[in-house]
């Protein structure tokens, strides 16, 4: 079967990896120059599969007020001049209950944890080096209602069997040693010791030449113009002034999969959500970190590769403009050194901006569309790393006609009928 997947980030890579493996032939369309260079680029490189969480949450909307007038607030707000800014946003706060919350919940820990399979199964077989290290997550809560806050996620990590530890701040200096000095700033923190961590465009570069040696072809610089469709299947895509026929096509596009879709009459609520990170040399060993550090307070990720330091955080809801403004990077700062004093060299500092590709509900949108031969995977939020094995073995097994691991049924776009 001959098909075409729309994006070369990690979710367009992964997804022609896996359809490569059930012997397809693949060609992958990219606007940009290369693989992985938009949102896959400079993620906060944690592999989160316990800290997988749903934003619309009990108590969001009351949060997300006050944030608003933060110095440092971990969410940002700026009305980009669309309705469907104003329609997701209606979206997000309807699923803001407790009942949609555990839900939402379920699926998309339903997602990762099968992804960890799959990352287990593909290291097994491959041993692919990206700088990654499996030794947990540590979230730290700053006050009491925050650790408060995280008992309703526990319980659904208990569900699914994933691991967790309860810590003092004093334990934390067992994982984390570089915290030291700022074991004032906990109250107490959450371990999760199955997540991991990696550099993601460094993942996704290395499996795209694997995807090459097995007949893959990328197609960069093509930005998707015409869908071409007949009755219910589509017939080509027109991309970079060529015209691509395919059996199957994949929409794996992140913040422009909506976009794109558009013309189809695809009603897909995703909504880029931009996220910063800064990427600077390990300064000092003893106080750097050792695997990923999330703040609760701020939503900021520290993250520690072989001889960098990843920090990662914030949502900014302002449409589909990239900006790197100052006060950003400032409250990144605050926290990788507020953490890890003196662990990472703030002087040499790369400064990054990105578009998450994020749902109302928090749960990717993979699986049918109303088109026969359409599928998307695309809308995994924060998670698409730590997601992305697991999404494309999905995708790719629905694309020919397999029979999925785990349920899916209620991942489509469908739900949003």
């Amino acid at each position: 079967m001959k098909t075409v997947v729309m994006g070369a980030g990690i979710a367009g890579v992964c997804t022609a990896w896996y359809l490569l493996e059930a012997g397809h032939e693949v060609t992958l369309l990219e606007k940009e120059g290369g693989v992985a260079e938009a949102t896959s680029f400079a993620n906060a490189g944690q592999i989160s599969y316990g800290y997988t969480t749903p934003w619309a949450a009990p108590g969001m909307p009351a949060k997300a007020g006050k944030w608003l007038f933060k110095a440092h607030s971990p969410l940002i707000l700026r009305p980009d001049g669309s309705t469907f800014q104003l329609q997701w946003l209606w979206q997000m706060l309807k699923n803001c209950t407790a009942e949609r919350y555990h839900l939402n919940k379920e699926r998309m820990v339903r997602i990762s944890e099968y992804s960890r399979e799959m990352f287990r199964r593909f290291e097994a077989q491959h041993g692919l080096d990206f700088e990654g290290r499996k030794l947990g997550t540590l979230q730290i809560f700053r006050t009491a209602k925050e650790a408060e806050a995280a008992e309703k996620d526990i319980d659904v990590l208990a569900h699914y069997g994933v691991p967790y530890q309860r810590l003092n701040p004093q334990e934390c200096l067992q994982y984390e040693p570089g915290l030291a000095h700022a074991l004032d700033k906990i109250t107490a923190a959450l371990r999760l010791p199955n997540d991991a961590t990696g550099d993601c465009r460094m993942f996704a570069v290395k499996l795209a030449e694997m995807c090459r040696l097995k007949g893959a072809d990328f197609r960069f610089g093509c930005e998707i113009g015409k869908i071409e469709r007949q009755g219910r299947r589509i017939t080509a895509v027109e991309a970079g002034g060529e015209r691509f026929e395919a059996d199957a096509f994949v929409c794996a596009l992140g913040c422009f999969s909506r976009t794109v879709l558009a013309q189809l009459s695809l009603n897909l609520p995703v909504y880029p959500v931009k996220g910063y990170s800064l990427t600077m040399p390990v300064a000092d060993e003893a106080a750097a970190p050792v695997s990923t550090v999330i703040d609760e307070t701020y939503k900021v990720a520290v993250t520690r590769f072989e001889r960098r330091i990843r920090v990662g955080g914030m949502a900014e809801l302002s449409g589909y403009r990239l900006a790197l403004p100052q006060q950003h990077k400032e409250t990144l700062l605050m926290v990788a050194d507020g953490l890890f004093k003196g662990g990472g060299d703030t002087a040499q500092t790369e400064y990054w901006s990105g578009m998450r590709p994020m749902t109302p509900d928090s749960t990717p949108v993979i699986g049918a569309t109303p088109f026969d031969n359409l599928f998307t995977n695309t809308g995994h939020g924060t998670l698409g790393w730590t997601m992305s094995l697991g999404s494309a073995k999905l995708t790719a097994d629905l694309v020919c006609g397999v029979r999925p691991e785990i349920r899916c049924d209620d991942l489509g776009l469908a739900r949003y009928a």
